[in-house]
């Protein structure tokens, strides 16, 4: 998640080489890895695309046709994403549609299992209405029956036709919206086969009907859901499950030559609850709510900008501009192919500036295409995120197994060297990488321990700045460049192509802003480097007083919110920390959570600094950093506030409050964990080469998840294999993994293209880049 792929960024030694080959590349055969990958991801496209001609991608039909229960017992629909409906959701939805004209009108036409649905409905939208109980009535009662519903503030009505049978259906049928009929003809019929003729026939009646009214009105025919044979009162012994399925199949048969819809998945839904059933006949009051909040999904959904419920929605409209970088890129794969071919044919060399610049940009293109099939389309599926204790802590588990098959020894000794920090920061990465995947945000202590592994790497960032900076000379504007441009390329394409704020990818700017705000700091004058302060040791001082600067600049931000927003809701900078909605509250919560997160990883590195030179700690080879005894009290004082940060994380609930406590203790568990991974030197020069190379890549992971792994921006999941989800699971990540890693490698080879070190051609990118930038600004309201 932070700055990976930037080799200065973690801590580097003088006497060790900054530029090295990858190693753990080479290990993972990481070029065959990218163009399995990348064939895989064409042909399951090509065969994707080949599926789309025979099924369409109507997402309504997904939500009324299949599903299944989850682990949660929540309905997940087939393929979509269903969002549950508050009676607050409700109020807004129909409102929203009596605004723009609409009448909110439902009409249920059937027996008393469809009076339990017209119930549930009722009660969803308004939980003090008065209902009607079905277990009252029989064939009797519905003679003439109609119970009506109505709220003026929302232009709604609801209305309850009763007719147990299809012939005095047919007069109700003009102002029909669900209806549904079978178990009173099984009962009249007693049971007999025969039945089933007459039934047919008088269904057929309704065909006609249902054609005329089909333009003006979606009908749904309610499949009648199985019994419980066991718990049904004796008069309606004759009723069996097996009459029920041969009726459902003759309504199928039939209505399918109309335009009815046929609801399949509320018999799913009642079928997985049937054990709860009051009397065997009439559904649980789980099942009941769940299918009202499925009709709801389908005539809410698409007027409503509910990121979790992509049922029955529309996709977002493509803008002007995400058509001009659409013809940008083809433009790219086009030009790429052409002298890929020659370049080939004529064994011409591959290491030339237009190749190099231009098959990136095509490979980009072919991603970004990619990206956008993936989230901006129902090319392919979503669905709601399900967490389980299991689902989090076994993969958790799983992958802490797999990194411990690929310990070995590095070539450092240092405290927190390369291979240590990349190690951190990929076993982190996973970890939040199946937190999002699981939403395993609703649980607190979880959420709590995740958000210091966030503060984790901001520390990192702050520790790996200071320490090049203090160990290098060449902090000029190449550098500064070179280093926001990795950051931020992949991030701004994306923003484009997926029509997204900046803000929304929260962690780019926390780290573009804490490397701005830390290399103005630490190059303004004096400049203290190790050269200088061998010679002048009384410059420690003002390094010093720069940190508590930095803190005071901090602490007055923090204390006056009106103070931060004037600084930050400036032009032409505003936009880069707002969202959608021109709000700053994203970027006040994200930056105060983290506040001193880099700060104390400057603090860390210069301690460490300081140790290094007047041999406080000995890291120079494979032995303990201090004396045995030092080392054992130590480790036990770092262990017990990691026990102690975790107790805390568990044992607290108000998450606000949690976070809010979290700004000040997140570095005491940062601290032990660095004290006991380094304190020994076994630990301390072994690491994961599997979480490493992770870690090399873990700023794209943080990134690219949220389209190409999650879906509907991080609110669901995508399912690129629907009915199978571990190995669906596999191929969506082995896909996303490998993509990232080839983002990775498109940034490497642009960087010394975009920012090159000579300061004439830097300038004269940078002039280029201000001139894209200002109507691309002007667009978003920048300036």
């Amino acid at each position: 998640m932070a700055d990976d792929q930037i080799s200065d960024e973690a801590p580097l030694l003088c006497n060790e080489s900054i530029q090295r080959h990858d190693d753990i590349n080479k290990k993972f055969n990481s070029k065959n890895a990218k163009k399995i990958a990348l064939c895989f991801v064409f042909w399951f496209i090509v065969v994707h695309s080949c599926i789309h001609l025979f099924y369409a991608r109507d997402s309504c039909k997904w939500l009324l046709s299949d599903g299944r229960y989850k682990g949660d017992m929540g309905w997940q629909p087939y393929g979509c994403m269903m969002h549950e409906y508050s009676e607050l959701d409700c109020s807004r939805c129909l409102k929203y549609l009596a605004f723009r004209g609409s009448h909110n009108q439902f009409n249920f036409v059937g027996d008393s299992r469809i009076l339990d649905i017209y119930n549930a409905l009722i009660h969803t939208i308004e939980p003090k209405a008065q209902i009607v109980k079905s277990s009252k009535f029989t064939p009797s009662h519905y003679s003439d029956f109609e119970h009506p519903f109505h709220d003026s503030r929302l232009k709604l009505d609801i209305n309850f036709f009763g007719s147990p049978y299809i012939e005095p259906m047919i007069k109700y049928f003009k102002k029909l919206k669900a209806t549904g009929s079978a178990i009173w003809p099984i009962i009249q019929s007693n049971g007999s086969l025969n039945g089933i003729q007459d039934y047919i026939a008088n269904l057929t009646q309704l065909i006609k009907p249902i054609n005329d009214i089909s333009s003006k009105s979606i009908v749904l025919w309610v499949l009648q859901e199985p019994v419980e044979e066991s718990k049904l009162d004796n008069s309606m012994s004759m009723v069996t499950n097996n009459l029920i399925d041969l009726y459902n199949e003759a309504a199928m048969d039939v209505l399918s030559k109309s335009s009815a819809e046929m609801w399949w998945s509320s018999r799913l839904v009642s079928q997985g609850e049937m054990n709860d059933s009051p009397d065997g006949l009439h559904s649980s009051n789980a099942s009941l709510r769940l299918r009202s909040q499925i009709l709801l999904n389908l005539y809410c959904n698409d007027h409503m900008n509910f990121n979790d419920g992509t049922c029955c929605s529309s996709t977002e409209p493509y803008t002007s501009l995400q058509s001009y970088m659409l013809i940008f890129f083809i433009i790219c794969i086009l030009v790429g192919i052409l002298m890929a071919v020659r370049y080939r044919r004529n064994r011409l060399s591959k290491n030339e500036p237009c190749y190099v610049v231009m098959i990136s940009l095509a490979k980009l293109g072919l991603i970004m295409i990619y990206f956008y099939l993936c989230d901006r389309t129902n090319f392919f599926m979503k669905e709601n995120k399900y967490y389980s204790d299991a689902s989090f802590w076994l993969p958790v588990g799983y992958v802490f197994v797999l990194g411990l098959f690929f310990t070995e020894e590095s070539r450092y000794t240092r405290v927190l060297h390369r291979d240590q920090t990349d190690e951190w920061k990929g076993w982190m990465q996973l970890i939040i990488l199946i937190y999002n995947l699981t939403g395993a945000s609703i649980k607190t202590s979880i959420a709590n321990n995740v958000q210091i592994l966030i503060s984790a790497y901001l520390f990192l960032t702050g520790y790996g700045h200071f320490y090049y900076m203090w160990h290098r000379s060449d902090a000029g504007l190449t550098r500064y460049f070179q280093i926001l441009f990795r950051l931020n390329m992949l991030t701004v394409v994306l923003c484009v192509c997926m029509n997204r704020p900046y803000q929304f990818y929260y962690y780019i700017p926390l780290v573009s802003f804490w490397f701005t705000i830390l290399y103005l700091l630490l190059i303004c004058p004096p400049r203290v480097t190790a050269a200088s302060s061998e010679i002048r040791p009384a410059q420690y001082l003002y390094v010093i007083l720069k940190i508590l600067a930095l803190f005071i600049f901090i602490t007055i931000l923090y204390m006056s919110e009106v103070f931060f927003d004037k600084i930050f809701l400036t032009r032409p900078w505003k936009a880069l920390f707002v969202t959608t909605d021109d709000d700053i509250h994203e970027w006040w919560y994200r930056w105060k959570l983290n506040r001193f997160s880099v700060v104390n990883g400057v603090i860390l590195s210069f301690i460490i600094i300081l140790a290094q030179r007047y041999n406080l700690i000995d890291d120079n080879n494979h032995s303990n950093l201090v004396l045995p005894r030092l080392a054992v009290f130590s480790s036990f004082i770092a262990f017990l506030g990691l026990i102690a940060s975790t107790v805390y994380n568990i044992l607290c609930q108000n998450k606000m409050e949690c976070y809010e406590l979290l700004s000040y203790t997140s570095v005491i568990p940062i601290i032990s964990y660095i004290i006991l991974r380094n304190v020994s030197g076994v630990l301390r020069t072994r690491f994961s080469s599997l979480f490493a190379w992770f870690g090399r890549i873990s700023l794209e992971l943080m990134v690219c998840q949220c389209h190409i792994w999650l879906a509907a921006d991080t609110h669901g999941v995508l399912v690129l294999l629907p009915g199978y989800p571990v190995l669906n699971g596999l191929i969506v990540s082995f896909i996303f993994i490998c993509i990232c890693h080839e983002l990775h490698d498109i940034t490497t080879k642009l960087t010394p293209y975009a920012v090159p070190s000579d300061h004439k051609d830097l300038f004269r990118n940078l002039i280029c880049f201000i001139l894209l930038l200002i109507p691309l600004g002007a667009n978003d309201g920048m300036f």
